[in-house]
């Protein structure tokens, strides 16, 4: 049998079933509402989901929630995991990679993270370590993971007659890289996501993923915005997760923002009981533990990454 490629390796490439192209998202919208909260990466923090939905049901007006997958990740204890399932399922879901590879494993995938090269060996083996402690969990799960497996990859929404895509990673696939803060970075990057929102017809891109936040302007008045991790601080020396608020109305408290036609994008911040969460984190990942050694110095103090970085103008 040929040796498998870097590129094919468990957590770095991408199966085939996460595959469905920007055309895909031309279809009509199945969800209309005033205002969208879009929070993706929660990673199994429940405090984090906990403060979400309190700011959520502060929302006033025609509001929906969606969560865009990777909810779980951290949550390795059965009632942790059962809790946020319950609690995200009872909003509009996507599934993630995690969801995916607990539900309908793709073989020799891994997490299912399709790690870029710019993603180092020691992380990509980390991830695939977790998710295989996380799927003993959820084998215990049988009806909860039929639910996960029947999650769509993406959907359309409209809000005051703008289209918006929601995804988990890009236009093409459910783990693409295409809406991150590093591809979006670069000129190509930026061509590539403005022929996607074309080629979907839509105003706005929404996703995650990639695990730091970015929101992209482009000349012709649409955006591509990723929340980065609702569920793990996104800037250096911070303490919240983000949260994508995107309106007819402009809301107070945003970390930053910018209009889509009719639409206010706005990047919010999700402020946890950030002790509670460490605690937690640290009886399941304690240090030695795969997810200590990828995440702690983050969920501790942030990424390297500076918040005046994530707001990129056309």
């Amino acid at each position: 049998m040929a040796a498998r490629s870097a590129a094919e390796a468990p957590g770095r490439g991408c199966p085939i079933g996460y595959r469905y192209g920007a055309a895909a998202l031309s279809a009509p919208a199945s969800l209309r509402a005033d205002t969208l909260w879009i929070a993706g990466g929660l990673y199994g923090n429940a405090e984090a989901l906990q403060r979400l939905l309190e700011l959520y049901e502060a929302e006033q007006g025609d509001k929906a929630l969606v969560c865009n997958g990777d909810f779980h990740w951290f949550d390795a204890e059965p009632a942790c995991f059962s809790t946020i399932n319950r609690l995200v399922l009872g909003h509009v879901a996507l599934r993630g990679n995690v969801e995916t590879e607990l539900a309908d494993p793709a073989e020799g995938a891994g997490c299912g993270c399709a790690y870029p090269e710019f993603v180092g060996d020691k992380v990509v083996e980390h991830s695939n370590q977790i998710i295989e402690r996380l799927r003993k969990v959820a084998r215990n799960f049988s009806t909860e993971l039929q639910r996960l497996k029947a999650l769509p990859m993406y959907l359309v929404a409209e809000v005051g007659g703008e289209r918006v895509g929601i995804v988990h990673g890009d236009a093409q696939s459910l783990a693409g890289w295409g809406f991150s803060q590093e591809v979006l970075a670069c000129a190509p990057g930026r061509a590539a996501a403005q022929e996607s929102l074309a080629a979907a017809n839509v105003r706005v891109f929404a996703s995650s993923h990639s695990c730091l936040p970015v929101l992209q302007s482009f000349a012709d008045g649409r955006i591509v915005v990723n929340n980065g991790a609702a569920g793990m601080p996104n800037f250096r020396a911070t303490r919240y997760g983000v949260a994508t608020r995107i309106s007819v109305r402009p809301a107070g408290g945003a970390l930053y923002g910018a209009r889509a036609g009719r639409l206010h994008v706005e990047a919010r911040p999700i402020d946890y009981d950030h002790a509670a969460w460490q605690r937690r984190f640290l009886a399941l990942w304690p240090p030695g533990s795969d997810a200590h050694q990828s995440y702690h110095r983050r969920i501790a103090g942030g990424p390297d990454y500076e918040l005046p970085l994530a707001r990129r103008a056309a």
